[in-house]
């Protein structure tokens, strides 16, 4: 079975082709972030690209077929190690990423804490925190509380309430400040947001702060998607290492 053992948590991952570089892909969901919600984005880069890259995709802890511990003093720091932690047991030292909705915080805070290892990424519709969403974010976690609590007897609703607001306090991109977006050279390609919960406003931001991203818009309309996806597929041939 192909699961990640790291201490209590376990991660599943499954490999989409096995030539190529390797993109790691974080899909959407919110905290439910699971390899089949990519069936639903726009742009799902296990089908649109596939073939041409070592896709590797998870079920983030706690989401899917994954589980581990609340870390309630690092929640963002805590999903970035599973995924690392991935990589790892495949023995994959650099890689592109590939992330929607609650994938761009994932792969701000990766790019944060292993820049040497994300050679590019592209961030769809990456979710933000502004004053507009401010109250759903505090709720938008209560669903998936109430299913870990269906499937985990060592866990408390207050447990889960206090890792939940801990991870989505901050406003901007959630799991990094603007100043530390400021310094990422990292190649991003940034797909803003058109609804609620992942404001246009917070994926602009994002490209404007950071030296090495641009953007694309629009680009989710059905007049757009088609050129967009071929775009995001361009960005990625032009930032595998030469090699």
């Amino acid at each position: 079975m192909p699961f990640v053992e790291r201490g209590e948590t376990k991660i599943w991952y499954e490999e989409h082709g096995t030539t190529g570089f390797p993109v790691l892909t974080l899909a959407p969901g919110g905290m439910r972030s699971a390899i089949p919600l990519w069936e639903k984005a726009a742009i799902n880069p296990l089908t649109a690209y596939a073939g041409q890259y070592r896709m590797i995709a998870m079920d983030q802890r706690n989401a899917g077929r994954s589980a581990g511990p609340l870390e309630t003093g690092d929640p963002w720091g805590g999903y970035a190690r599973d995924q690392l932690a991935v990589m790892d047991h495949l023995g994959i030292d650099r890689f592109m990423v590939f992330g929607c909705c609650i994938g761009g915080p994932f792969i701000l805070k990766l790019i944060e804490q292993a820049p040497e290892r994300v050679v590019a990424a592209v961030l769809e519709q990456p979710v933000g925190i502004i004053p507009a969403n401010r109250e759903l974010f505090d709720h938008l976690w209560e669903d998936w509380r109430d299913q870990l609590l269906d499937k985990r007897d060592d866990l408390t609703g207050e447990e889960i309430e206090t890792f939940a607001t801990a991870m989505w306090a901050p406003d901007f991109a959630v799991s990094v400040t603007r100043e530390q977006v400021r310094g990422f050279a990292t190649p991003m390609l940034v797909l803003p947001g058109v609804d609620e919960p992942h404001p246009a406003e917070t994926g602009r931001e994002i490209a404007e702060l950071a030296p090495g991203a641009t953007k694309i818009e629009p680009w989710k309309d059905e007049a757009h998607v088609g050129a967009a996806t071929e775009a995001a597929g361009a960005f990625l041939r032009e930032h595998v290492p030469a090699g």
